[in-house]
């Protein structure tokens, strides 16, 4: 009885057959796919922020197509098969719950359990020759999501500061450095301060153990319901906000955030 996911490969073959199969599937390479890949883990999360399940099943449908995708290619080229991913993730899923799979007891506390798999992650990046604590954190992860990960690395063998009184200071430090490349008119220094107190805000975040990508995202949503809210008020008085003015829509703002505790 064919399966679900067998369904999907025989699909995926048919779109990438030389020979009847669609000219733009056949065009795509690793890279030109990866784009998209990227974008359908994000409109996975999105759905997750938006709490809408069907979306979310059928934006889950669309990421695995990308491993689909991805594995059909690599088949092609006799690299690996889907079957190969799966074997893999499911390889590594055994090998790094040693308390569930293996012999060790099944009792050990979370600490004991996350030590544990560090030091499983570890020796697999020993074996694949990365021997650097940051070697295998991923440059394409988003760059706030990506600073979290490095200093949570860095973190591990105790390349970080005591407590977040010293991140602050060192955020103030940041501001006063961007504040005196912007007075001199240097934009390109500037651009690095930005960086650098963009860093010590993901920095923050890891250290109060919040994911700096989601406390953005919740950001960004809220500046899009106030901004809704500021559009609405305007359209009653039958005006957009090209005639308005910065003072009207700082009152509508307030006003939005008045109704937000209300």
């Amino acid at each position: 009885m064919t399966t679900p996911i067998d369904r999907l490969n025989a699909i995926m073959a048919r779109l990438r057959a030389p020979v009847g199969g669609c000219p733009w599937d056949l065009e795509q390479t690793f890279e030109t796919i990866a784009p998209y890949t990227l974008e359908e883990a994000y409109e996975v999360a999105d759905a997750i922020e938006r709490k809408d399940w069907t979306e979310l099943k059928s934006e889950l449908g669309d990421l695995l197509f990308q491993v689909v995708f991805h594995a059909r290619m690599a088949e092609e080229q006799g690299l690996f098969v889907f079957d190969d991913v799966a074997n893999a993730i499911a390889d590594k899923l055994e090998r790094r719950h040693p308390h569930v799979f293996g012999d060790e007891a099944a009792k050990a506390d979370g600490v004991a359990q996350k030590a544990r798999w560090e030091d499983i992650k570890a020796a697999e990046r020993k074996a694949k020759a990365q021997h650097g604590v940051l070697d295998d954190v991923p440059v394409g992860l988003p760059a706030l999501a990506r600073a979290a990960k490095l200093t949570k690395r860095a973190a591990r063998v105790g390349f970080d500061w005591p407590s977040t009184d010293e991140v602050f200071d060192k955020l103030h430090e940041e501001v006063a450095e961007l504040r005196a490349e912007i007075a001199a008119g240097d934009l390109d220094k500037a651009k690095g301060e930005i960086g650098d107190l963009l860093f010590v805000v993901a920095n923050l975040a890891r250290k109060l153990g919040v994911e700096p990508e989601d406390a953005l995202r919740g950001s960004n949503a809220k500046f899009v319901r106030r901004f809704g809210f500021i559009e609405a008020e305007l359209a009653k008085a039958g005006k957009t906000p090209e005639q308005s003015d910065l003072a009207e829509m700082d009152g509508l703002w307030d006003a939005a955030k008045v109704a937000e505790r209300a």
